[in-house]
């Protein structure tokens, strides 16, 4: 059994949304609910990240006028992001999950790590907030990751909407490798097969882009035949994935059907890729049941595979 940290703080619940938002706090309850008596797994508490941690991959004055807009009650940041008094504490303790699995991989306290986070993170950019994201959690890792002697980082996005914050930040950057599966034109219209990276991060962004109604069948094919090869020809030292459940048949937000155990295939066949340490982060998925096994299903996959 592999060593696996579970990472969550009930402060991920003072990130409010509007009422009938999908993006609201219950999805990480129900997560946390479900995986609360799963032998093995190691509770550990997030930190909170810094400003300058943020800054590794934001713009530098980008925390302090979210801190700003959340300590004067909060705003729209843009057609589906919100932010209300506690989001920004939120937010900086969604990107100190990923920061302190860092380093208790590390420090050999764990080998693998899920963080259940919110606000999500993959489609937050540079300085600008998107897409239910403040901050770009898995991004931030990544460089963080590299700071701790991880040099070459591997991420793999499987959420049912294209990581356009992530696939941006590592554009031109031969030590991030960017996959993603997504559902494709759908939102945020980025994501096609001909974005591959520019300059000398050309050929290290990998989008396979699929039709609503991609199911298993599609999905198993991918994750066992075209992701293997990229992750052994790139070679990582570490495996981050935007974990992203709406791809699931039951998500209200999209139209996929790939069902609990097509979930468990694809985690199954990303850590089989390589024996190197893993960090999932939550991202999106808002049918409340389905979430929740799905992100159960990961977290036995984690610790048995």
């Amino acid at each position: 059994m592999k060593k696996v940290g579970y990472f969550y703080n009930p402060i991920y619940l003072q990130h409010r949304t509007p009422e009938g938002h999908p993006e609201r706090p219950e999805r990480v309850e129900v997560i946390d609910n479900a995986v609360s008596n799963i032998e093995g797994l190691i509770h550990l508490q997030p930190r909170r990240a810094t400003a300058t941690d943020i800054a590794m991959v934001h713009d530098t004055y980008y925390p302090q006028e979210i801190m700003d807009l959340c300590s004067a009650g909060g705003t729209q940041l843009d057609p589906d992001t919100y932010c209300s008094i506690k989001s920004y504490e939120a937010a900086t303790y969604a990107v100190g999950a990923g920061l302190e699995a860092v380093d208790k991989i590390k420090e050999g306290v764990i080998e693998r790590a899920f963080c259940n986070v919110r606000p999500p993170g993959h489609h937050a950019e540079y300085s600008k907030a998107m897409g239910f994201c403040i901050f770009n959690n898995i991004a931030i890792t990544a460089r963080y990751a590299q700071k701790q002697g991880y040099e070459k980082v591997f991420i793999v996005d499987f959420d049912v909407h294209h990581g356009n914050g992530t696939q941006k930040a590592f554009y031109e950057d031969d030590t991030v490798f960017y996959f993603s599966t997504h559902e494709y034109p759908f939102y945020p219209g980025t994501g096609s097969k001909e974005e591959k990276g520019a300059g000398k991060g050309y050929g290290y962004t990998y989008n396979v882009p699929l039709p609503a109604g991609t199911g298993d069948e599609e999905y198993e094919e991918i994750y066992s035949e075209i992701l293997p090869e990229l992750v052994n020809k790139f070679n990582p030292d570490i495996i981050l994935v935007s974990a992203g459940y709406d791809l699931h048949k039951d998500d209200p937000l999209a139209y996929m059907e790939v069902s609990t155990e097509g979930i468990g295939k694809i985690v199954e066949n990303i850590l089989k890729t390589k024996d190197v340490p893993y960090i999932f982060m939550l991202e999106g998925g808002y049918n409340l049941s389905a979430l929740a096994e799905s992100a159960k299903i990961t977290i036995e996959k984690m610790l048995n595979e």
